[in-house]
């Protein structure tokens, strides 16, 4: 089993920044793809960033260049580097990770944390 640790949502003002940590621990053979995907009250899910395992980052539209994604494959981690933060960016974050087994793919998800941007 794998289990995802996420931290870092908060409470912010707009302009601000945040950075979120999603840990990765349990039976990893070999992670693929890790990134993070929100979801805001009312709306779906959306891909807000993700990196492969050769360190190729796609975003949204709606994130390019204010958020980075990265991640430590000795820790078995992935950020979200979240900068000029805007109430719109309000939502729970997941963390999604990708890990292959047995030439098989098992997607994860972590349980969510709140990024609320607000004066």
């Amino acid at each position: 089993q794998v289990q995802l640790v996420e931290s870092g949502g908060g409470l912010v003002q707009p302009g601000g920044s945040l950075r979120l940590s999603c840990a990765a621990s349990g039976s990893i053979f070999s992670i693929k793809t890790m990134g993070w995907y929100r979801q805001a009250p009312g709306k779906e899910r959306e891909l807000v960033a993700r990196i492969n395992s050769g360190d190729t980052t796609n975003y949204a539209d709606s994130v390019k260049g204010r958020f980075t994604v990265s991640r430590d494959n000795t820790k078995n981690t992935v950020y979200l580097q979240m900068n000029s933060l805007k109430p719109e960016d309000t939502a729970v974050y997941y963390c999604n990770v990708d890990i292959v087994k047995y030439s098989l793919i098992f997607t994860y998800w972590g349980q969510g944390t709140q990024v609320t941007v607000s004066s």
